[in-house]
């Protein structure tokens, strides 16, 4: 049985196309985004909209790793965590997107024909030094996506103030 996993799923779509309770998925936070703004960043200290996806990517990276060897290898402070607009503008917007669109298919593809016994199962944290439960992943990535979609939604708040 495997209903908690289809819910996670579920939950994961909703949060990047649906129409989740918060109002905005990520596909309708930046299909409203001019594309000349991504790598822009609103203010002193907050991040641009490339540098919050291309975090979402690495972090994503990171538990597809953990689920396929059950054990990760980066922590908080690589430098790919939040790599700068100059590395990311080479990269192009498109692939920035076409990654991350990859690793959430990736993720769910990888999640879909596992049992719910799996979210008891242990993997080595590199980051938090110990055994974890893959629930206290799965759920971390999906808390992890709820706050940068809230961020995202600063961001893009600000740089339209900024282009009026």
């Amino acid at each position: 049985m495997n209903s908690v996993i289809q819910y996670t799923i579920a939950q994961f779509e909703e949060i990047q196309e649906g129409y989740p309770w918060v109002g905005s998925s990520y596909a309708s936070k930046l299909a409203k985004v001019d594309e000349r703004l991504v790598f822009e960043r609103p203010l002193e200290g907050l991040h641009s909209i490339a540098e919050t996806i291309s975090h979402l990517t690495f972090w994503r990276k990171e538990a597809l790793l953990k689920i396929k060897t059950g054990k990760g290898s980066k922590t908080d402070d690589c430098p790919e965590n939040w790599l700068p607009n100059d590395i990311l503008k080479q990269k192009g917007w498109e692939q920035i997107q076409k990654e991350y669109d990859g690793t959430l298919a990736e993720l769910i593809t990888l999640l879909q024909d596992k049992e719910d016994a799996f979210l008891s199962e242990t993997y080595y944290d590199t980051d938090f030094k110990g055994y974890y439960p893959y629930s206290f992943l799965i759920n971390g990535m999906l808390h992890h996506d709820v706050y940068h979609l809230g961020q995202l939604g600063i961001i893009i708040k600000f740089l339209n103030l900024k282009t009026q």
